[in-house]
């Protein structure tokens, strides 16, 4: 995972999982031309995700706006039996979840932050469309690239907790959005995918690299749950780690934030002299950014 991380774009590993095999550039060109004829979101779906609460998790927004395109499409289905379709017309449904879900996103974020909406340009590749939309400004190329490269390194997750929870109800003969819908559901969870969010917050209520001893003393005599550390497969350390690393450093190196690369060694240092426990892919995750650099 980590070569397909280093070369290859996220587009490309789509079409992988979906397929077996990595796409000849006519291949890739074909998909990307689908996925780009189906980015904007439409107005049933954006209507029943403005009827949530504002300070909705996004992840229910998500689980909402895929619930609400699987009615749609699976509204004139005859009967229940219908309903796990052929390999053939999932991998189409696939193809339109994997299209809208970046749209879904950003707009949930712009959303919540009062911004208008931003609509999907077709000239920009997967990343770069998705950043677009959530941000209103095309990011630099070094923010694509490791933007690309976080979400390669989480398409290699093996047999995780969302997946399980597909597999269970799409082995009922549900349908596929119906699995989606559990996945995310599971995904939300603090411990899977919510765990990559709950860094993110440690990382700000600890401020500085200086404040890092202070802060894991407390946090372990309190017994508290340091998120972003160990795993049940990767005993000695997530081997996807270094990868993401180096993702970040090149996120720190460009917006010119070595504080941000001081307070992630300090406290991965310190929690695995005191714990033994190495990190997994959620840290050190790659943060948000905006036009004014990273933010914690």
């Amino acid at each position: 995972m980590q070569e397909l991380a280093a070369s290859q774009p996220f587009e490309a590993v789509a079409y992988l999982l979906w397929n077996g095999e990595l796409p000849t550039e006519q291949q890739l060109a074909e998909l990307r031309t689908e996925e780009r004829q189906h980015r904007a979101l439409t107005e049933t779906v954006r209507a029943a995700i403005d009827l949530l609460p504002l300070d909705a998790h996004p992840m229910d927004e998500v689980r909402t706006a895929v619930s609400v395109i699987g009615a749609c499409d699976m509204g004139g289905s005859g009967s229940v039996l219908d309903a796990s379709g052929s390999p053939e017309q999932n991998l189409q449904r696939s193809i339109l979840l994997y299209a809208a879900l970046p749209a879904i996103v950003a707009y949930g974020q712009r959303r919540r932050r009062g911004l208008d909406q931003v609509e999907p340009r077709d000239d920009l590749d997967y990343s770069a469309n998705f950043l677009w939309m959530t941000f209103g400004e095309e990011a630099d190329s070094v923010v694509v690239d490791a933007f690309n490269r976080s979400m390669i390194l989480y398409a290699e997750h093996s047999f995780n907790a969302s997946t399980f929870a597909a597999r269970v109800i799409t082995s009922t003969l549900s349908d596929l959005y119906s699995g989606v819908v559990g996945a995310i559901g599971a995904l939300k969870g603090p411990l899977h995918g919510g765990a990559n969010e709950a860094v993110l917050h440690i990382m700000d209520e600890i401020g500085s690299a200086d404040n890092v001893e202070n802060w894991l003393d407390k946090a372990l005599a309190e017994k508290r749950k340091i998120m972003g550390f160990g795993h049940r497969v990767y005993k000695n350390g997530d081997s996807r780690v270094p990868t993401m690393k180096a993702a970040l450093d090149t996120l720190v190196d460009h917006f010119d934030r070595p504080d941000v690369a001081e307070l992630y060694a300090k406290l991965e240092s310190e929690f695995v002299a005191r714990k033994g426990i190495y990190p997994n892919l959620d840290y050190p995750p790659v943060p948000p950014t905006t036009s004014s650099g990273l933010t914690r």
